[in-house]
């Protein structure tokens, strides 16, 4: 596995790398500016289950605000920096935990030099961002296009530069929004480097497709053992984001905890709103913190069976609902009763 081999890299109070769990990262949409708005934001995220935030930091009173966010904040913060590396420097001054750069797009040599002398200083990581939207020409041209080898290329000459400057702190991330390429440079990358990788899909879509891509690349790339930090692009509210990220690593059972639904298809045999009763159990499992899988099935007929691998499930018949443990039926109630009958038993668990 190639995670266990990537060199750990404190961020805040967290560490990645070297076998550390897969950590979850979003990013705010608020004007960083707003302190406030900002820190209401990340108080909700970390609520959800993000571990890293990140910030953008278009200017100076951005940069100046992370002081005040950090204070309010529990997780780790990282800065996320375009262009100006005044405002990277500031950004480290005024205590980000880490900071995101393209340093292609910072300027010159002595630009990036003045960045990584504070961020050694201050021992901060620094995030090398590369993405298949703004690839170099010279790469393009010589890979005929934009190719998974190019972003890998572009990664690692970017990654030197810093080393060359004496500096090993950093986390790489490559991004782009062809699944299958995002994958491909990442299985390339992960085999030439032991800098911590942070994955996802970027400009994933909208929560139908985003989701979709995202679970697919991230799935196909986690699985290989590559990844240390992900985030799950979408164009959508960043609590979405979180919700996914979790789902996904529980999918692959790279993180426990949290109630998984299971449910069955619609058919014929379907006597009750099977899918307004199932996004209702999902919903209502959201703050239950077991660790248990929860079955909902549409019919009285194959239900219990078909919900023999699941913990506790649920069957629909006409104005009757079955209570199920491990595929036998314990309780029979009323179909109205159904949903609060299973958040009782939930809410009284015992393993």
């Amino acid at each position: 596995m190639y995670r266990d081999h990537t060199k750990v890299v404190q961020i805040g109070n967290r560490k990645i790398g070297g076998g550390n769990p897969v950590l979850i990262q979003s990013m705010t949409n608020t004007k960083t500016e707003d302190v406030e708005a900002t820190v209401r934001q990340i108080l909700e995220l970390e609520a959800a289950g993000c571990e890293i935030i990140r910030c953008a930091v278009p200017t100076m009173e951005a940069a100046e605000a992370l002081r005040e966010i950090k204070k309010q904040i529990h997780i780790p913060l990282v800065a996320d920096i375009h262009f100006d590396y005044r405002l990277a420097i500031a950004a480290m001054e005024n205590g980000a935990d880490k900071i995101r750069i393209n340093p292609g797009n910072i300027g010159s040599r002595d630009r990036i030099q003045a960045v990584v002398d504070v961020a050694k200083e201050r021992n901060i990581p620094i995030r090398v961002g590369v993405n298949s939207g703004s690839l170099e020409k010279e790469l393009v041209e010589k890979y005929h296009g934009v190719t998974a080898e190019g972003l890998v290329e572009s990664a690692l000459d970017k990654v030197h530069i810093i080393e060359e400057m004496g500096y090993d702190n950093l986390v790489i991330s490559i991004k782009s929004s062809d699944v299958m390429m995002c994958a491909r440079a990442h299985e390339l990358i992960a085999q030439k480097t032991d800098h911590p990788l942070h994955v996802g899909i970027t400009e994933a879509g909208t929560l139908y497709s985003g989701n979709i891509k995202s679970a697919v690349g991230l799935g196909i790339i986690l699985y290989q053992g590559i990844g240390d930090t992900i985030r799950v692009s979408l164009t959508g509210a960043p609590l979405e984001e979180i919700k996914s990220a979790k789902r996904i690593l529980k999918t692959l059972g790279l993180r426990k905890g949290g109630i998984e639904v299971v449910s069955c298809p619609t058919c014929g045999r379907t006597r009750i709103d099977l899918i307004g009763l199932a996004n209702k159990v999902e919903a209502m499992v959201q703050d239950i913190p077991l660790d248990i899988k929860v079955a909902v099935m549409g019919c009285v007929v194959n239900g219990p069976g078909e919900a023999k691998e699941a913990d506790i499930g649920i069957a629909g018949g006409v104005g009757v609902g079955l209570l199920i443990k491990k595929g036998e039926i314990v309780k029979k109630v009323p179909e109205e009763e159904l949903l609060d009958t299973l958040r009782d038993e939930l809410l009284h668990w015992e393993a």
